[in-house]
């Protein structure tokens, strides 16, 4: 698996490309972003848990296409990827939440509050989630009301930039406008409940991200013929299945490599992607290894700053900050 933190690893951008193109679909071909004619272009800003690692952060998702640029969930160190990235967050046209849970939400105030600081924003952000999202929204601008205040303040900082315009969502179109559609579906994410899927389509392409959820037909039902499929994985030893009732509770409430086979054989997505790695005991290649036993299409195992172009093919490229970035 390539680590874009590994120095022993540095390939050049050119390598990366003619790995990625040989590990997709017969015939698919890599395109330098600059050449790009993607329908949709997803970058993995962050795919790992709630553990603190620094080679990935917490699980948080770019989808860009048309005139959008959307955060999927925004787990810890989303801004700091973003900044890698080059993108302003006064060019973020939306945040979506899978879920409630922190893993999945605790990045949220650094990117609203540093994102606004740095960019000098001066339009709301616009938030969508699951029933409690927008009690989480005033909470939060309750709790940064000193910080709100004195940037408008001392700062001069537009006070427009600084609010958050929320909703709460069940399985629904979220918006369709400029030639992309943002659908919500709901998933199985054990007791936590409302949890929700999502589906972007944009010029006859489309991906779907899984969120949090088990083994979930309606994730299928959704999720049919898409050209990229973004899915969450969880899987642990034999030995800690046996031993920690924890462990075992955790594991329920995920897709293990076996099931999300299944799910990849019925959706037949262009490319299928783990992120969100929920591993306890075993590695990403053991995950890798179980799935393929029974499924056979294009699969990958994600890493933070790993981006797909989807236009008639599906690419894959490692993200590689310029040198003397910071």
């Amino acid at each position: 698996m390539f680590d874009p933190f590994s120095p022993r690893r540095s390939l050049s951008l050119s390598a990366i490309l003619l790995v990625a193109m040989c590990a997709l679909a017969p015939g698919a071909r890599a395109q330098s972003p600059a050449a790009s004619t993607d329908a949709i272009r997803v970058t993995l800003l962050g795919t790992g848990t709630p553990r603190p690692f620094m080679d990935r952060f917490g699980p948080s998702i770019l989808v860009e296409a048309g005139n959008e640029k959307l955060i999927f969930d925004v787990g810890r160190g989303a801004m700091q990827r973003l900044f890698q990235l080059g993108v302003s967050y006064g060019d973020v046209t939306g945040v979506l939440l899978t879920h409630l849970h922190s893993d999945h939400t605790v990045g949220l105030p650094d990117l609203w509050l540093t994102g606004w600081l740095i960019s000098n924003r001066a339009t709301p952000l616009e938030l969508w989630g699951p029933t409690g999202t927008r009690k989480m929204a005033e909470g939060l601008q309750s709790a940064y009301s000193f910080d709100l205040d004195i940037r408008v303040r001392d700062d001069k900082v537009p006070a427009a930039g600084g609010r958050i315009l929320a909703h709460d969502i069940a399985e629904q179109v979220v918006f369709d406008r400029g030639g992309v559609k943002v659908s919500a579906f709901l998933v199985d994410h054990g007791l936590v409940r409302p949890a929700l899927g999502y589906r972007v389509d944009a010029g006859g392409h489309s991906v779907v991200l899984s969120g949090d959820t088990r083994y979930s037909p309606n994730l299928i039902a959704h999720a049919k013929g898409t050209d990229l499929l973004i899915h969450e994985v969880g899987a642990a030893s034999a030995e800690l299945l046996r031993t920690d009732a924890h462990i075992r509770t955790i594991i329920d409430h995920h897709t293990t490599p076996e099931r999300a086979a299944e799910v990849f054989n019925e959706v037949r997505p262009k490319l299928a992607v783990f992120s969100h790695l929920v591993l306890r005991g075993v590695s990403a290649e053991d995950a890798l290894r179980t799935t393929r036993l029974t499924y056979a299409g294009p699969l990958e195992v994600g890493e933070d700053l790993m981006r797909f172009h989807i236009g008639e093919q599906v690419t894959m490229e490692m993200f590689v900050p310029p040198a003397g970035a910071h």
